[in-house]
Protein backbone atom coordinates (compact mmCIF):
# COMPACT_ATOMS: atom_id res chain seq x y z
CA UNK A 1 0.00 0.00 0.00
CA UNK A 2 1.15 3.53 -0.81
CA UNK A 3 1.91 5.21 2.51
CA UNK A 4 0.81 8.54 1.06
CA UNK A 5 -2.77 7.22 1.17
CA UNK A 6 -2.69 7.04 4.98
CA UNK A 7 -3.18 10.03 7.26
CA UNK A 8 -0.37 10.52 9.76
CA UNK A 9 -2.46 12.46 12.29
CA UNK A 10 -2.58 10.93 15.75
CA UNK A 11 -5.13 8.16 16.05
CA UNK A 12 -7.82 8.29 18.70
CA UNK A 13 -7.39 5.58 21.32
CA UNK A 14 -10.32 4.38 23.40
CA UNK A 15 -10.84 2.11 26.37
CA UNK A 16 -14.10 0.78 27.80
CA UNK A 17 -15.50 1.70 31.18
CA UNK A 18 -16.20 -1.08 33.65
CA UNK A 19 -15.44 -2.43 37.13
CA UNK A 20 -11.73 -2.92 36.41
CA UNK A 21 -11.14 0.80 35.94
CA UNK A 22 -13.78 2.21 38.30
CA UNK A 23 -11.17 4.19 40.20
CA UNK A 24 -10.23 7.83 39.69
CA UNK A 25 -6.49 7.18 39.97
CA UNK A 26 -6.65 4.31 37.47
CA UNK A 27 -8.66 6.38 35.01
CA UNK A 28 -6.24 9.30 35.38
CA UNK A 29 -3.29 7.00 34.70
CA UNK A 30 -5.00 5.71 31.54
CA UNK A 31 -5.61 9.26 30.33
CA UNK A 32 -2.04 10.32 31.07
CA UNK A 33 -0.84 7.31 29.08
CA UNK A 34 -2.50 8.81 26.00
CA UNK A 35 -6.10 7.52 25.98
CA UNK A 36 -8.47 9.79 24.04
CA UNK A 37 -11.70 8.67 25.63
CA UNK A 38 -13.82 5.77 26.79
CA UNK A 39 -16.80 3.75 25.69
CA UNK A 40 -19.76 2.93 27.90
CA UNK A 41 -21.62 -0.21 26.84
CA UNK A 42 -25.33 0.48 27.40
CA UNK A 43 -26.28 -3.14 26.80
CA UNK A 44 -25.54 -3.69 30.48
CA UNK A 45 -26.38 -0.37 32.12
CA UNK A 46 -27.88 3.09 31.52
CA UNK A 47 -26.41 6.56 31.72
CA UNK A 48 -28.26 7.13 34.98
CA UNK A 49 -27.07 3.85 36.50
CA UNK A 50 -23.51 4.72 35.47
CA UNK A 51 -23.70 8.23 36.94
CA UNK A 52 -21.14 7.55 39.69
CA UNK A 53 -18.69 5.89 37.31
CA UNK A 54 -19.03 8.73 34.83
CA UNK A 55 -18.42 11.26 37.60
CA UNK A 56 -15.18 9.44 38.44
CA UNK A 57 -14.22 9.60 34.78
CA UNK A 58 -14.86 13.33 34.57
CA UNK A 59 -12.90 13.98 37.76
CA UNK A 60 -10.00 11.96 36.39
CA UNK A 61 -10.09 14.01 33.22
CA UNK A 62 -10.12 17.27 35.18
CA UNK A 63 -7.16 16.09 37.27
CA UNK A 64 -5.25 15.60 34.01
CA UNK A 65 -6.38 18.90 32.53
CA UNK A 66 -8.38 17.03 29.86
CA UNK A 67 -11.95 16.77 28.60
CA UNK A 68 -11.91 13.16 27.39
CA UNK A 69 -14.47 11.81 24.97
CA UNK A 70 -17.40 9.64 26.04
CA UNK A 71 -18.76 7.15 23.50
CA UNK A 72 -21.98 5.30 24.25
CA UNK A 73 -22.74 1.96 22.62
CA UNK A 74 -26.48 1.50 22.07
CA UNK A 75 -28.48 -1.68 22.55
CA UNK A 76 -29.91 -1.29 19.04
CA UNK A 77 -30.92 -4.43 17.17
CA UNK A 78 -28.31 -6.51 18.98
CA UNK A 79 -29.77 -9.70 20.45
CA UNK A 80 -28.88 -10.90 23.94
CA UNK A 81 -30.12 -13.59 26.26
CA UNK A 82 -31.87 -12.43 29.40
CA UNK A 83 -30.54 -12.43 32.92
CA UNK A 84 -29.41 -15.69 34.52
CA UNK A 85 -29.54 -16.27 38.29
CA UNK A 86 -26.00 -17.68 38.18
CA UNK A 87 -23.37 -18.58 35.55
CA UNK A 88 -24.41 -21.67 33.63
CA UNK A 89 -21.96 -24.35 32.51
CA UNK A 90 -22.87 -25.74 29.08
CA UNK A 91 -21.18 -29.09 28.50
CA UNK A 92 -20.15 -30.04 24.98
CA UNK A 93 -22.40 -32.78 23.59
CA UNK A 94 -25.16 -32.21 26.14
CA UNK A 95 -28.60 -30.81 25.47
CA UNK A 96 -28.85 -27.16 26.44
CA UNK A 97 -31.34 -26.24 29.16
CA UNK A 98 -34.08 -23.72 28.47
CA UNK A 99 -32.46 -20.30 28.05
CA UNK A 100 -34.07 -16.85 28.33
CA UNK A 101 -33.94 -15.91 24.65
CA UNK A 102 -35.65 -12.75 23.37
CA UNK A 103 -39.01 -13.47 21.74
CA UNK A 104 -37.65 -12.64 18.28
CA UNK A 105 -34.88 -15.24 18.68
CA UNK A 106 -37.27 -17.89 20.00
CA UNK A 107 -39.61 -17.32 17.07
CA UNK A 108 -36.80 -17.44 14.53
CA UNK A 109 -35.46 -20.65 16.06
CA UNK A 110 -38.90 -22.25 16.02
CA UNK A 111 -39.14 -21.68 12.28
CA UNK A 112 -35.56 -22.70 11.51
CA UNK A 113 -34.67 -26.15 10.16
CA UNK A 114 -32.71 -28.77 12.06
CA UNK A 115 -29.01 -27.96 11.91
CA UNK A 116 -29.47 -24.22 12.48
CA UNK A 117 -26.60 -22.89 14.56
CA UNK A 118 -26.86 -20.43 17.43
CA UNK A 119 -23.83 -18.55 18.72
CA UNK A 120 -23.57 -17.13 22.24
CA UNK A 121 -21.14 -14.64 23.81
CA UNK A 122 -19.45 -13.47 20.60
CA UNK A 123 -19.27 -17.03 19.33
CA UNK A 124 -17.50 -18.52 22.33
CA UNK A 125 -20.36 -21.03 22.69
CA UNK A 126 -22.12 -22.84 19.85
CA UNK A 127 -25.51 -24.57 19.98
CA UNK A 128 -27.24 -26.44 17.17
CA UNK A 129 -30.91 -27.19 16.65
CA UNK A 130 -31.87 -30.86 16.46
CA UNK A 131 -34.85 -32.42 14.67
CA UNK A 132 -36.62 -32.55 18.03
CA UNK A 133 -36.37 -28.77 18.32
CA UNK A 134 -33.97 -28.99 21.25
CA UNK A 135 -30.53 -27.41 21.20
CA UNK A 136 -27.36 -29.48 21.40
CA UNK A 137 -24.14 -27.90 22.75
CA UNK A 138 -21.44 -28.16 20.10
CA UNK A 139 -18.94 -25.81 21.73
CA UNK A 140 -19.36 -25.51 25.46
CA UNK A 141 -18.28 -23.16 28.18
CA UNK A 142 -19.54 -20.89 30.92
CA UNK A 143 -22.52 -18.70 30.04
CA UNK A 144 -23.55 -15.62 32.01
CA UNK A 145 -26.59 -13.44 31.51
CA UNK A 146 -26.98 -10.68 28.90
CA UNK A 147 -24.52 -12.26 26.46
CA UNK A 148 -24.92 -11.81 22.71
CA UNK A 149 -26.96 -14.18 20.55
CA UNK A 150 -26.43 -14.69 16.81
CA UNK A 151 -28.29 -16.92 14.35
CA UNK A 152 -26.02 -17.22 11.29
CA UNK A 153 -28.00 -17.02 8.06
CA UNK A 154 -31.25 -15.89 9.70
CA UNK A 155 -32.68 -12.37 9.76
CA UNK A 156 -34.26 -11.55 13.10
CA UNK A 157 -36.46 -8.47 12.98
CA UNK A 158 -35.86 -5.84 15.64
CA UNK A 159 -35.98 -2.01 15.80
CA UNK A 160 -32.90 0.12 15.21
CA UNK A 161 -33.32 1.70 18.67
CA UNK A 162 -34.96 0.32 21.78
CA UNK A 163 -37.01 2.39 24.21
CA UNK A 164 -34.04 2.25 26.57
CA UNK A 165 -31.82 3.62 23.79
CA UNK A 166 -34.18 6.54 23.26
CA UNK A 167 -34.20 7.29 26.98
CA UNK A 168 -30.40 7.31 27.07
CA UNK A 169 -30.18 9.52 23.99
CA UNK A 170 -32.53 12.03 25.57
CA UNK A 171 -29.92 12.54 28.32
CA UNK A 172 -26.80 12.38 26.17
CA UNK A 173 -26.00 16.07 26.48
CA UNK A 174 -26.49 16.00 30.26
CA UNK A 175 -23.85 13.27 30.59
CA UNK A 176 -21.36 14.78 28.14
CA UNK A 177 -21.67 12.15 25.40
CA UNK A 178 -19.51 13.00 22.38
CA UNK A 179 -20.31 10.04 20.07
CA UNK A 180 -22.89 7.28 19.72
CA UNK A 181 -22.08 3.80 18.43
CA UNK A 182 -24.99 2.18 16.60
CA UNK A 183 -24.62 -1.63 16.70
CA UNK A 184 -25.54 -4.13 13.99
CA UNK A 185 -26.28 -1.47 11.39
CA UNK A 186 -28.28 -3.11 8.61
CA UNK A 187 -28.72 -0.15 6.26
CA UNK A 188 -28.82 3.64 6.06
CA UNK A 189 -32.30 3.68 7.58
CA UNK A 190 -30.82 2.55 10.94
CA UNK A 191 -28.45 5.52 10.90
CA UNK A 192 -31.26 7.86 9.87
CA UNK A 193 -33.30 6.69 12.87
CA UNK A 194 -30.36 7.46 15.17
CA UNK A 195 -29.78 10.89 13.61
CA UNK A 196 -33.46 11.72 14.04
CA UNK A 197 -33.40 10.66 17.69
CA UNK A 198 -30.31 12.80 18.33
CA UNK A 199 -31.93 15.79 16.62
CA UNK A 200 -35.08 15.39 18.74
CA UNK A 201 -32.88 15.33 21.84
CA UNK A 202 -31.12 18.52 20.75
CA UNK A 203 -27.84 16.64 20.25
CA UNK A 204 -27.40 16.86 16.49
CA UNK A 205 -23.69 17.66 16.90
CA UNK A 206 -22.90 14.28 18.49
CA UNK A 207 -20.88 12.02 16.18
CA UNK A 208 -22.48 8.84 14.82
CA UNK A 209 -20.37 5.67 14.56
CA UNK A 210 -21.80 2.81 12.50
CA UNK A 211 -20.80 -0.64 13.75
CA UNK A 212 -20.43 -3.08 10.88
CA UNK A 213 -20.84 -6.48 12.50
CA UNK A 214 -23.14 -8.50 10.25
CA UNK A 215 -23.35 -9.33 6.56
CA UNK A 216 -26.24 -6.92 6.02
CA UNK A 217 -23.98 -4.11 7.16
CA UNK A 218 -21.14 -5.34 4.95
CA UNK A 219 -23.40 -5.45 1.90
CA UNK A 220 -24.76 -1.96 2.68
CA UNK A 221 -21.34 -0.45 3.41
CA UNK A 222 -21.27 1.99 0.49
CA UNK A 223 -24.68 3.33 1.54
CA UNK A 224 -23.68 3.53 5.22
CA UNK A 225 -20.58 5.64 4.70
CA UNK A 226 -22.37 8.94 3.89
CA UNK A 227 -24.71 8.55 6.88
CA UNK A 228 -22.11 8.30 9.63
CA UNK A 229 -19.01 10.04 10.91
CA UNK A 230 -17.03 6.83 11.31
CA UNK A 231 -17.33 3.15 10.43
CA UNK A 232 -16.54 0.67 13.20
CA UNK A 233 -15.11 -2.67 12.09
CA UNK A 234 -16.54 -4.65 15.00
CA UNK A 235 -14.78 -7.96 14.67
CA UNK A 236 -16.55 -9.82 17.48
CA UNK A 237 -19.92 -10.43 15.89
CA UNK A 238 -18.54 -9.92 12.39
CA UNK A 239 -16.43 -13.00 13.14
CA UNK A 240 -19.67 -14.88 13.84
CA UNK A 241 -21.12 -13.86 10.49
CA UNK A 242 -18.28 -15.33 8.44
CA UNK A 243 -15.79 -18.14 9.00
CA UNK A 244 -13.01 -16.76 11.17
CA UNK A 245 -10.35 -17.34 8.50
CA UNK A 246 -12.29 -14.99 6.19
CA UNK A 247 -12.45 -12.19 8.77
CA UNK A 248 -8.98 -10.63 8.14
CA UNK A 249 -9.68 -10.25 4.42
CA UNK A 250 -13.11 -8.78 5.14
CA UNK A 251 -11.55 -6.29 7.55
CA UNK A 252 -9.08 -5.25 4.83
CA UNK A 253 -11.87 -4.76 2.27
CA UNK A 254 -13.93 -2.59 4.65
CA UNK A 255 -10.85 -0.52 5.47
CA UNK A 256 -10.10 -0.05 1.77
CA UNK A 257 -13.67 1.07 1.06
CA UNK A 258 -13.45 3.63 3.86
CA UNK A 259 -10.13 4.95 2.56
CA UNK A 260 -11.55 5.35 -0.95
CA UNK A 261 -14.50 7.30 0.42
CA UNK A 262 -12.42 9.39 2.81
CA UNK A 263 -14.40 8.07 5.77
CA UNK A 264 -12.77 7.49 9.16
CA UNK A 265 -12.89 3.95 10.52
CA UNK A 266 -12.21 2.26 13.84
CA UNK A 267 -10.91 -1.24 14.52
CA UNK A 268 -12.17 -2.97 17.67
CA UNK A 269 -12.45 -6.35 19.42
CA UNK A 270 -9.76 -8.55 21.02
CA UNK A 271 -6.92 -6.21 20.11
CA UNK A 272 -5.10 -7.03 23.36
CA UNK A 273 -7.41 -9.77 24.59
CA UNK A 274 -4.71 -11.78 26.38
CA UNK A 275 -4.15 -8.79 28.68
CA UNK A 276 -7.47 -9.48 30.38
CA UNK A 277 -5.41 -12.00 32.34
CA UNK A 278 -1.77 -11.17 31.55
CA UNK A 279 0.32 -8.01 32.06
CA UNK A 280 2.05 -8.37 28.67
CA UNK A 281 0.33 -8.83 25.28
CA UNK A 282 1.25 -11.37 22.64
CA UNK A 283 3.43 -10.43 19.70
CA UNK A 284 0.52 -11.25 17.38
CA UNK A 285 -1.74 -8.78 19.20
CA UNK A 286 0.76 -5.97 18.83
CA UNK A 287 1.11 -6.79 15.14
CA UNK A 288 -2.67 -6.60 14.83
CA UNK A 289 -2.72 -3.12 16.37
CA UNK A 290 0.22 -1.99 14.21
CA UNK A 291 -1.43 -3.24 11.03
CA UNK A 292 -4.72 -1.50 11.87
CA UNK A 293 -2.78 1.77 11.88
CA UNK A 294 -1.06 0.92 8.60
CA UNK A 295 -4.47 0.16 7.08
CA UNK A 296 -5.51 3.74 7.84
CA UNK A 297 -7.63 3.41 10.98
CA UNK A 298 -8.60 6.73 12.55
CA UNK A 299 -9.13 5.08 15.93
CA UNK A 300 -8.73 1.83 17.82
CA UNK A 301 -10.57 0.58 20.87
CA UNK A 302 -10.24 -2.08 23.55
CA UNK A 303 -13.27 -3.45 25.38
CA UNK A 304 -13.02 -6.17 28.04
CA UNK A 305 -9.30 -5.48 28.39
CA UNK A 306 -10.05 -2.32 30.39
CA UNK A 307 -13.63 -3.00 31.49
CA UNK A 308 -13.00 -6.28 33.27
CA UNK A 309 -9.31 -7.15 32.84
CA UNK A 310 -6.62 -7.18 35.48
CA UNK A 311 -4.30 -4.62 33.89
CA UNK A 312 -6.29 -1.68 32.43
CA UNK A 313 -3.48 0.88 32.71
CA UNK A 314 -0.91 -1.45 31.14
CA UNK A 315 -3.35 -2.19 28.30
CA UNK A 316 -3.57 1.48 27.39
CA UNK A 317 0.20 1.93 27.65
CA UNK A 318 0.86 -0.93 25.24
CA UNK A 319 -1.91 0.23 22.92
CA UNK A 320 -0.70 3.83 22.80
CA UNK A 321 2.96 2.94 22.36
CA UNK A 322 2.23 0.49 19.57
CA UNK A 323 -0.02 2.98 17.76
CA UNK A 324 2.57 5.75 18.04
CA UNK A 325 5.29 3.42 16.75
CA UNK A 326 3.13 2.60 13.75
CA UNK A 327 2.52 6.30 13.15
CA UNK A 328 6.30 6.88 13.19
CA UNK A 329 6.68 4.10 10.63
CA UNK A 330 4.26 5.92 8.32
CA UNK A 331 6.14 9.22 8.49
Amino acid sequence: MDRSQISTRHLRIYGTLGPACADEAVLAAMLRAGMSGMRLNLSHTSLEEARELLALYRRAGAACGLSPELLIDMQGPELRIGALPAPLSLEEGALAPALPFPRAVAEALAGAPAGQELLLDDGKLLLQKEASGLLRVRRGGLLTGRKSVALPGLRVESPALTQTDLQNLSRAREFGVTAVMQPFVRGPEDLAALRQALDRAGCGEIRVLAKVENLEGVRALEALIPGCDEIVIARGDLGNAVPLWELPGLQKRIAAACRRAGRDFMVVTQMLDSMIQRPVPTRAELSDVFNAVLDGAASVMVTGETASGKYPVEVIRYLVRTVREAEKYLQ
